[in-house]
């Protein structure tokens, strides 16, 4: 195995990763980077309303996908299960019209995406994220950054995943996990829904959040966390709001470490700016505008309810859990 493409499309982006499998010392294997793309199509878009995809969301993410194709085809990757795997996250799991969905994908990349679950699609969130902190944990850590067990929260357009796992006693990769629906996409379409949002806009999203959380700590025992890692476009939009970069920059990004102080400043500053003043920050792409409210407001009461005084940003995530996905089926055949 040369090379192997992941697709990750959720309700608010579509992201393709290709990467290159490089061999190491032993049995031991390397993924690098070859190609790393993200486009907002928000295929959800209306979904929590309606319970359909519309034809233009629709529309919006083949015409992404019929690039992605193309590129995979450039890097030489023959489509097959055992090289090219799309999972398909919170809208698809609740749109009526999903074989629509599935049918349009299988013809554009040449497989079916997969409908995972919220604990499948968590899962594969933590071990993209883990990967080389589990590393690092095992190691001692060269400066005691990581600490297990790491709690992956992946907060997309419909739902949040919640994953808590690790090096512990038991040894086992995952604890618990959940996925509840409080994504981005769907708290601003359901709640923020001025510009900027009013205060008791901002109070029932709250509601809706803290009730959502009360569910995961019935599964998840959130106060254990020892690390708090946040994936996806959220948390590390908020990282290059942090780090004031004037443009986004995913080097400087992964791992930024960002107080919980500031993320709440971050966090109040963004529910009362207007969206004109939102598109002006740096590292903000268009298609987030709208929904960073909302995602910023789900990631500081996750934190909140950690007790953990920080979160790292990390840029690997389920497109990476995906990608290690088929090398260890490859090497598994």
């Amino acid at each position: 195995m040369s090379g192997v493409a992941a697709i990750d499309c959720g309700t608010n982006s579509i992201r393709l990763l290709i990467a290159d499998v490089v061999s190491l010392d032993g049995d031991e294997v390397q993924v690098v980077d070859a190609d790393r793309r993200m486009e907002i199509v928000r295929l959800g878009e209306g979904v929590d309303e309606t319970g359909a995809f519309s034809e233009e969301a629709l529309e919006r993410t083949f015409d992404a996908l019929r690039g992605y194709a193309e590129a995979i085809e450039a890097h030489g990757i023959e489509p097959g299960p055992d090289t090219v795997r799309m999972v398909a996250t919170s809208a698809t799991r609740d749109a009526s019209n999903r074989q629509v969905f599935v049918d349009g994908v299988r013809e554009i990349i040449g497989v079916e995406p997969e409908v995972v679950t919220g604990l499948e699609e968590a899962e594969l969130s933590f071990v993209g994220a883990t990967a080389e902190l589990d590393a690092e944990a095992a190691d001692g850590g060269s400066n005691g950054d990581f600490a297990p067990p790491f709690l992956v929260v992946d907060i997309g357009g419909g739902s949040t995943e919640f994953v808590l796992g690790g090096l512990g006693d038991d040894d086992e990769l995952v604890r618990e996990s959940l996925s509840v629906n409080i994504g981005c996409v769907r708290m601003s379409e359901r709640h923020l829904r001025s510009d900027p949002p009013s205060d008791e806009q901002v109070q029932a999203a709250t509601a809706d959040i803290e009730a959502a959380l009360d569910e995961v700590e019935k599964v998840v025992p959130l106060a254990e966390t020892g690390s708090v890692v946040c994936v996806a476009g959220t948390a590390t939009t908020v990282a290059g709001i942090s780090l004031d970069l004037p443009e986004y920059d995913s080097e400087r990004i992964h791992h930024t470490r960002v107080s919980t102080a500031e993320l709440e400043r971050i966090t109040g500053e963004l529910l009362r700016s207007t969206h004109s003043e939102r598109a002006e920050i740096g590292v903000m792409h268009p298609g987030r505008v709208d929904v960073i409210g909302a995602g910023a407001l789900v990631l500081s009461r996750v934190l909140a309810r950690t007790g953990a005084d920080h979160f790292t940003a990390s840029e690997h995530d389920i497109l990476d859990g995906v990608a290690w996905s088929l090398i260890a089926a490859g090497e598994g055949s």
